[in-house]
């Protein structure tokens, strides 16, 4: 009886050990967890300072290939920092430039242009209330500034929901325009393409047929099918897309159907296309453009970069 308790006792004394030693490594786990943000945030607020000793002009070389980094509906710089931010350990930045486009197309500029092979561009929208087609218009106006003010002649981009649309269509629209610069490498990342949940598009209504094209395409898709003639030839696409796996086969406000189409569009055209699909409650589509698998995903395309 006495062995019993003994055991008993042990057994407690154990599990209350385990208990506490979760408790334990929880807490440092949160502790490593606020130190990262906060060293995070501290390389993004030092990034954008304007005295890193040359001034732009003196930065620029037409050899550089900038990629720039674009929000959709609703969204802002916070869309694009971690992309950002991971795209600065990727290619050794200490800096990236901050490109605020106000409601009349005016440019302005915080932090400074990259010495470096790649140079980053944080584009952001004062009014972030607005539609593909004048997300379209700014960048028509955005990008030829940026090549007259910085001397590049390439470029590749990272769009987010609508933003990764305006991309595709922007490119369409200035396709012999010798004043735009060249695109390089394209990501789109929850990218709007058939519709949107709800909207011109239910889960689980839409399919792909055996060529791989919407079976319902709205009048946005078939204004990008039909111009899809006018979409460089030279570009490598990546098109990443969530799926929170609750059966609806979305990532909770675009289809996988919507976000997949694009690819009857470019797969044709361009250089090279690749897909993927992130699954998971990370997958939803205001959640992936943080995710350390798709910042991954991202950063070995445009830079051939590989983590440890």
């Amino acid at each position: 009886m006495k062995t019993s308790k003994n055991t008993t006792k042990t057994w407690a004394n154990f599990a209350c050990g385990v208990a506490l030693g979760f408790v334990g490594v929880g807490g440092a786990l949160r502790q490593h967890q606020r130190a990262r943000q906060r060293y995070q945030k501290e390389q993004y607020t030092n990034a954008q300072r304007a005295d890193h000793g040359l001034t732009a002009a003196e930065r620029a070389r037409p050899d550089q290939i900038p990629t720039i980094y674009v929000h959709g509906f609703r969204g802002g710089d916070y869309t694009t920092n971690k992309m950002v931010l991971s795209a600065q350990n990727a290619t050794r930045s200490d800096t990236f430039l901050k490109v605020i486009v106000n409601w009349r197309g005016e440019l302005s500029y915080e932090g400074q242009w990259s010495t470096g092979p790649y140079p980053l561009i944080q584009i952001v929208f004062k009014d972030k209330w607005m539609p593909v087609l004048q997300i379209v218009n700014w960048l028509n106006i955005v990008l030829p500034q940026l090549k007259k003010d910085f001397g590049f002649t390439e470029y590749n981009a990272v769009g987010h929901s609508i933003g990764a649309t305006a991309l595709v269509r922007v490119e369409m629209r200035n396709y012999a325009n010798d004043a735009f610069p060249k695109l390089n490498k394209l990501v789109l990342v929850a990218g709007v393409f058939d519709g949107v949940v709800a909207l011109g598009d239910w889960p689980n209504v839409n399919r792909l047929n055996h060529e791989g094209r919407p079976v319902i395409m709205n009048p946005h898709y078939l204004q990008l099918l039909l111009g899809r003639h006018r979409f460089p030839a030279n570009v490598s696409v990546l098109n990443i897309y969530g799926n929170i796996g609750d059966a609806s086969n979305t990532d909770k406000y675009i289809s996988v159907i919507s976000a997949k189409s694009i690819r009857y569009i470019l797969a044709p055209i361009a250089k090279t296309f690749k897909e993927v699909e992130v699954l998971g409650k990370d997958a939803e589509h205001s959640k992936l453009h943080d995710d350390d698998k798709v910042l991954n995903l991202i950063n070995r395309f445009l830079f051939n970069h590989h983590p440890n």
